[in-house]
């Protein structure tokens, strides 16, 4: 994955929910990838699986598998977006899970918009590997 944009952006400078708005398409279409390299399915099959993959309950299992290889800065990220001011409240999820949700797209968000492309292809087949 490479950015598509020319402009570069310093993540440092952003608000945590824009690096989970920008996080969340990054972290949607490495699952939507992941789908199509996994075997040839129709595409109402492959969204319920999408869908089973990319919601709150699932990035915040996915946030305990990474924890242990996180370093600080990924970390302090992770929580700046766990720990963000959000007027939404989730329907069909519990507080926290959205939060620890909001917090992986806040990563994947900060590391996509630093060019830390390596590390999103490494911390996504953890999540992925277990």
């Amino acid at each position: 994955m490479q950015s598509l944009s020319e402009k570069k952006t310093n993540p440092k400078l952003l608000p945590p929910q824009t690096l989970a708005f920008i996080g969340d398409s990054v972290y949607d279409i490495l699952v939507r990838e992941y789908l199509i390299n996994e075997a040839i399915r129709p595409v109402g099959e492959l969204n319920s699986r999408k869908v089973k993959l990319v919601n709150c309950e699932s990035q915040a299992k996915a946030v305990e598998r990474l924890m242990h290889v996180l370093t600080e800065t990924e970390i302090s990220v992770y929580k700046r977006g766990r720990n963000a001011f959000t007027k939404h409240t989730p329907k069909n999820a519990e507080v926290a899970d959205y939060h620890a949700a909001t917090g992986l797209e806040a990563l994947f968000g900060y590391l996509y918009l630093d060019g830390e492309i390596e590390r999103i292809n490494e911390l996504f087949n953890i999540i992925i590997s277990t």
